[in-house]
């Protein structure tokens, strides 16, 4: 039994013989010969069409060239319908593949990325490798390891040296962690938090609008962060609501919303805030999470007046809209994800645990949750996935998050269901991989004042790329690493197709099969391990 899955069978008998159990992560190690290979002083990727990630439509075939990690050149390969010719230059690359009717597209761009911890997963590789293995190569920590801003920030540089396996990392962090200088609760404290962070190397801010976080001290921090450059996010949660809207963050000056909180609190009829039960409870989950959907018939309806003015103002504002709709998908059909195909062999003991329904571990709060509670969130999906694509299409900024680790969703497959689900909301494929591309990178520059060197395929760009034997635009669940099945005609039965074949980040390429095999061991020994135990007392 190797070290890894060690860890992961002792923390995860000691969370079940003690709920208060406590550890540290794992320790990352460095990246492995067999977990990624390079960067190449030259590699070529040969005969792939191309969907370059701006919205256009496919080309090619074409060879991509890459130096040092770049792209530095794409070269039209031959004809479509037509045989490519043989002995195309350049000649002599440290490394070619062989992307014949294969499909090469910009590495993903995860906006809404968080790390595992001692009750759920402790092994912080499991959700790198999964994250790289379903074409993710660059990551927003919101935050990345809670108040660990150092834990976050040496992986950052880690990963941007290429010795670990993992996506390139963005680290924002809540307002007040990591750092000596106490609690944020004035706006001249606010202040001193930005610019520390901004010389700590942080990149922005995760807001949650609760508890020290008053009006006051949000809008004094967002304008700080944009004199020193730093991002800012917010998950306007319900407590200071009334006070801090969705219109309130965007004429406050905020980057970007995530999740739907915020927006229909922001077109309320006939009242100021949500309606709720006398015995509703914020910290009591099944309601909090249950009752945030009922306020879907509480709001001037979709397409009107009011409903046009607040997308207008919000564009007006450049606020990007980050909606995760996977993580709250469990509400509309629990069933569907708790049997989705990945648990098998992918969610190891631990993880299965945390997601079970319990009142200690946050998003498991599926106490008693009836047929009501799904209506109600299919209601409330229906016009919150009209109001995203509403924005989308008056020209506001959307981009994609998957909020990883909570609510039976995870790394990886939680992100390519977030892009099934904005097509679901009335996205063609290519504006799917358009907001989860070039969308993403362009919000963790623009704070910065830079344009974004990576989130297209194009010459001078990052060597970020994923590269499928299937066609995205025409499926696409066939970026799942569990792939789809389809009938095979030959045989008349069904069979598996798809995945993702290879992750390319900075140059480096990861075999992202063998990424997912990996992970796929550590879980079977830690079921098996597990299984053999005695049982906790």
């Amino acid at each position: 039994m190797t070290m890894r899955v060690r860890v992961l069978v002792v923390t995860m008998l000691a969370v079940l013989a003690a709920p208060a159990f406590s550890q540290a992560m794992l320790p990352l190690a460095d990246r492995k010969a067999s977990e990624g290979e390079g960067p190449y002083p030259s590699l070529v990727i040969r005969g792939a069409t191309i969907i370059t990630g701006n919205g256009g439509p496919p080309y090619g075939p074409a060879d991509i060239v890459i130096k040092d990690g770049r792209i530095a050149e794409i070269r039209g390969a031959g004809t479509p319908g037509l045989p490519m010719k043989p002995g195309r230059p350049p000649a002599g690359a440290t490394r070619e593949i062989d992307a014949s009717g294969m499909f090469v597209m910009p590495g993903f761009v995860d906006m809404h990325g968080h790390q595992g911890d001692a009750q759920k997963m402790p092994d912080p590789s499991y959700a790198y490798r999964l994250w790289l293995a379903h074409g993710v190569t660059t990551i927003r920590g919101n935050p990345l390891y809670g108040g660990n801003a150092a834990l976050a920030l040496d992986d950052k540089r880690r990963a941007a040296a290429g010795t670990i396996s993992a996506p390139r990392i963005f680290v924002y962090q809540t307002l007040g962690s990591g750092w000596t200088g106490g609690r944020v609760q004035t706006p001249e404290k606010a202040r001193e938090w930005v610019r520390w962070a901004a010389k700590a190397g942080i990149d922005g801010i995760k807001f949650f609008n609760r508890g020290d976080e008053t009006p006051a001290i949000v809008r004094a921090a967002i304008d700080e962060a944009k004199k020193v450059g730093l991002g800012t996010v917010a998950h306007l949660s319900q407590p200071n609501i009334a006070e801090f809207n969705g219109r309130d963050a965007g004429d406050a000056g905020l980057n970007t919303i995530t999740h739907f909180y915020g927006h229909f609190e922001s077109m309320l009829k006939d009242r100021r805030v949500q309606d709720t039960p006398a015995d509703y409870n914020f910290n009591n989950e099944q309601q909090r999470f249950g009752g945030i959907a009922e306020i879907w018939n509480q709001i001037h309806e979709p397409g009107g007046p009011e409903w046009k003015a607040y997308l207008a103002a919000q564009k007006a504002n450049k606020v990007v809209f980050d909606p995760t709709f996977n993580i709250y998908s469990a509400s509309r059909d629990l069933m569907r994800a708790k049997n989705a195909d990945w648990h098998e062999r992918y969610t190891p003991p631990i993880l299965r645990g945390f997601f079970l329904s319990n009142r200690d571990n946050h998003g498991s709060y599926f106490f008693d949750w009836t047929t009501k509670d799904e209506v109600n969130w299919r209601k409330f999906y229906e016009r919150y996935m009209r109001l995203v694509n509403d924005y989308k299409n008056m020209g506001g900024r959307v981009t994609a998050g998957s909020d990883p680790g909570f609510i039976w969703q995870s790394w990886g497959f939680g992100y390519i269901l977030e892009l099934e689900l904005l097509q679901e909301a009335g996205f063609a494929p290519l504006e799917v991989l358009q907001a989860a591309t070039i969308n993403g990178a362009t919000t963790l520059m623009e704070p910065k004042g830079m344009e974004p060197d990576f989130g297209l395929v194009r010459v001078g760009m990052r060597a970020d790329l994923v590269v499928t034997k299937e066609n995205p635009l025409a499926n696409l669940k066939t970026l799942y690493g569990t792939g789809t099945e389809r009938l095979n005609d030959a045989t008349n039965t069904q069979e598996r197709i798809g995945g993702i074949r290879w992750t390319i980040r900075d140059g480096i390429v990861f075999d992202a099969p063998a990424l997912l095999e990996s992970v796929a061991r550590d879980v079977a020994a830690a079921k098996a391990a597990v299984a053999a135990a005695p049982a906790a007392p």
